[in-house]
């Protein structure tokens, strides 16, 4: 008894053998802080990671459009089916850890000469046979491998680390659609505007052609100044067209990003000047950061899953030791089947060891070690690209600022300009030359100002994501759960 103890103690110790390496996360290169940028601290600053995405989008239009491609996309469709996919592939691996037990029942019926069973001179008749059924019944474990060196265990481990991987990819992709909606919503936005100014310049420029023929067929004017009117006129058209055909795609890239057309009446959208449309975001510490973005997330849970596999391609160096075991029933009549005279047992077990395989083996190793390697270069990637996104968006921040300010300016000395111009050619001043020059220039800086306040606002999308917000709907919520059996 004391002997099959201690055999039985020394099994389970040998079982809990992992040959996988001691898991340590990559340390990335990056500054321990964010630059300031505009994003100092204050009393009513937030973390991102503690705004949902309805909190932090104050354009209503903006979020049904939002809701709308989280509910229909295909590609987050498509994101969600390959976590499912994983899902059941762990599961699938995972059960590998566990005896199967299968069970069957068979009836035979069997007619034998008894001359091929050697009974031909015993009976004295070499034309019998004999005729006889057998039942069975059995519970059977066809093949269960012990897990002495933890091959199955870390083959079940990566699956789970490929599973949740996929979970952390589906959230990566969710942020990134919010961000591609938020981004054509404001280019359409951004169209719309710039669609209108062009019209009211074009409407402008038509009057102003038609006033110019007036006095050039009344004398006071020359040729040249009626066909520098026209020459302002053909260009606002063809303004108007290239502006109108490049809202009307990114229009057609919105209704795809969020699924299909959107029948139900939407709430009015916000001027892209209007009153400040987020909440203002604390960047916080690179480590919240990190610890929020699922892609980072990702290609760490990744790393982990190259890590077990290295510990698997280490135990197939290791004898593998497999049983099987089968217990049932077997009778010539059926109501005899399950009498205790009838049981049928037979357990065994099986050692399979490598000797010579041509380095196959040792080219698994190493092929698990470079994967390992690969990934942790990604994931140290990840964390550099992470914070180099959140300090773009910080450095743009600033720059637009700064930018809008500038153009502002400019826009409304522009204006004072091209009034200016306009009384002195009405006056005899001056010639329509300059009044041309006035009215494009004019022109150029509203348009560019109008992009100007649609870029910031992307900018400050992208910063919002890159900080790891958006994974809620409402502050109060957990991050967004995957819809994954």
């Amino acid at each position: 008894m004391r002997k099959a103890i201690l055999t039985l103690t020394g099994t389970l110790i040998v079982s809990g053998c992992n040959f996988a390496p001691v898991y340590h996360q990559p340390v990335a290169a990056v500054p321990v802080a964010f630059p300031a940028g505009d994003a100092a601290r204050s009393s009513d600053a937030r973390l991102a990671t503690d705004l949902g995405w309805r909190d932090y989008f104050g354009d209503e239009r903006l979020q049904a459009y939002i809701a709308a491609a989280l509910a229909n996309n295909r590609d987050l469709a498509q994101s969600l089916a390959r976590v499912a996919q994983a899902r059941a592939q762990y599961r699938i691996q995972d059960t590998q850890r566990l005896p199967q037990l299968d069970a069957n029942g068979n009836y035979t019926k069997t007619r034998q000469p008894t001359s091929a069973l050697g009974l031909g001179d015993a009976v004295g008749d070499s034309q019998q046979a004999v005729t006889y059924e057998t039942f069975t019944a059995n519970a059977a474990v066809t093949s269960f491998e012990l897990d002495l060196w933890g091959r199955v265990r870390n083959l079940s481990e990566e699956a789970r680390a490929q599973y949740l991987a996929s979970v952390q990819g589906a959230r990566a992709f969710r942020l990134s659609l919010i961000s591609q909606v938020a981004a054509a919503y404001y280019s359409v936005r951004s169209g719309e505007e710039r669609v209108a100014l062009a019209q009211q310049t074009l409407k402008g420029r038509i009057e102003g052609q038609r006033i110019a023929l007036r006095r050039l067929d009344a004398g006071v004017t020359s040729t040249v100044d009626y066909d520098q009117t026209v020459l302002l006129t053909t260009q606002a058209r063809a303004d108007l067209a290239d502006l109108q055909r490049l809202t009307e795609q990114a229009r057609n890239l919105l209704t795809v990003l969020v699924g299909g057309p959107i029948t139900d009446a939407l709430p009015e959208g916000r001027a892209l000047d209007g009153s400040r449309q987020f909440p203002r975001l604390e960047t916080g510490e690179p480590s919240s950061v990190l610890s929020a973005r699922p892609d980072i997330l990702q290609a760490e849970f990744a790393l982990r899953a190259a890590n077990a596999n290295i510990g698997a391609a280490r135990a197939a160096f290791f004898p593998s030791i497999s049983l099987t075991g089968q217990f049932g029933f077997a009778a010539a009549a059926l109501d005899d089947l399950f009498k205790g005279s009838n049981k049928s047992w037979s357990y065994g077990g099986a050692v399979g060891l490598p000797i010579f395989d041509w380095g196959r083996r040792s080219a698994a190793l190493k092929l698990s070690k470079a994967q390992a390697d690969e990934l942790t270069a990604a994931y140290q990637g990840a964390v550099q690209t992470a914070f180099r996104e959140v300090a773009d968006a910080l450095a743009a921040r600033r720059g637009y600022r700064d930018q809008i300010q500038a153009v502002t300016n400019t826009v409304a000395t522009q204006q004072r300009l091209t009034g200016t111009a306009r009384r002195r050619y009405e006056q005899g001043l001056s010639i329509y030359l300059q009044v041309l020059d006035a009215e494009r220039s004019l022109f150029a800086a509203q348009q560019q100002l109008i992009e100007l306040r649609s870029t910031a606002l992307q900018n400050e999308v992208s910063l919002y994501v890159a900080l790891g917000g958006g994974l809620r709907e409402r502050w109060d919520e957990t991050p967004a759960k995957l819809d994954v059996p």
